[in-house]
């Protein structure tokens, strides 16, 4: 187990502005005190928990690109894996953009009608879970985006220069580690897992499902993840767990559904 990031720069909830901007010594000092010792697996949720003590933030995710539905990989607390896996059921919202784009999303306030406007019903339900303010960033190289951080803060605002910078070097050291993990038989390790393992199980269930919901409705792919994602909001479910209930046949979707 690695040694806590010290709390000399844990940043008082929405008073980051009292706060003084940690150094590239610190930044440094604290990646490699909360990594430490940490097994390959665990290193990127490790880096979450390194960005909310480093960042005026509450919560820190990563997801991973994949197609048609974004693949959480880790979060730093409940409240920022909750507000992942909304995102994963709408198929919406700034993580899902800064994937398809490659670009980074920052949005200060989700009440404000710019972004109720672009993401209404993932507006209002992160917000509903106590979510003010969303900074998704994409991970990879210019031409190649593995994933996003998202990060995650329950009042309005935005990120200073020095703080945004401090954000894209985690990042960066996020994109390193996800290269530098075993992806599935790579992981030669006895008893050890792919960092793709549990994610990935998750994934394919849910094209299982839709591949269920094909021949049972016969319609093609996107309308078939369009319905299981409408099934998953209506029950205030996840899209995996929709996924689930179509798979056990605890449900069967129907052609009105």
């Amino acid at each position: 187990m690695g040694v806590p990031p010290s709390d000399d720069f844990r940043w008082p909830a929405g008073r980051p502005e009292r706060h003084p901007e940690p150094g590239a010594g610190d930044i440094a000092d604290l990646i490699a005190q909360g990594v430490g010792d940490a097994p390959p697996d665990e290193v990127p949720a490790r880096l979450c928990g390194v960005l909310v003590r480093l960042l005026p933030v509450s919560g820190a995710s990563v997801s991973l690109r994949s197609d048609g539905v974004p693949v959480r990989l880790c979060a730093s607390g409940e409240r920022a894996g909750r507000v992942a896996e909304i995102q994963a059921t709408l198929g919406d919202g700034p993580c899902v953009h800064a994937a398809r784009t490659g670009a980074p999303v920052l949005v200060r306030d989700l009440t404000e009608d710019a972004a109720v406007g672009r993401w209404p019903v993932f507006a209002q339900q992160a917000a509903a879970a106590g979510v003010r303010a969303v900074y998704a960033l994409p991970l990879g190289s210019d031409t190649v985006c593995l994933g996003t951080l998202d990060l995650y803060r329950d009042v309005p605002g935005g990120l200073t220069d020095g703080q945004l910078r401090t954000a894209w070097l985690i990042a960066g050291v996020m994109t390193m580690a996800l290269m530098a993990l075993p992806h599935g038989e790579d992981d030669e390790r006895p008893g050890g897992r792919s960092w793709l393992n549990g994610p990935a199980g998750g994934h394919d269930r849910i094209h299982q499902a839709v591949g269920m919901i094909m021949a049972q409705l016969g319609i093609g792919s996107d309308e078939a993840l369009a319905r299981l994602r409408g099934h998953a909001f209506a029950r205030g479910r996840t899209v995996q767990e929709a996924a689930e209930d179509v798979i056990s046949h605890r449900r069967r979707l129907n052609p009105d559904d």
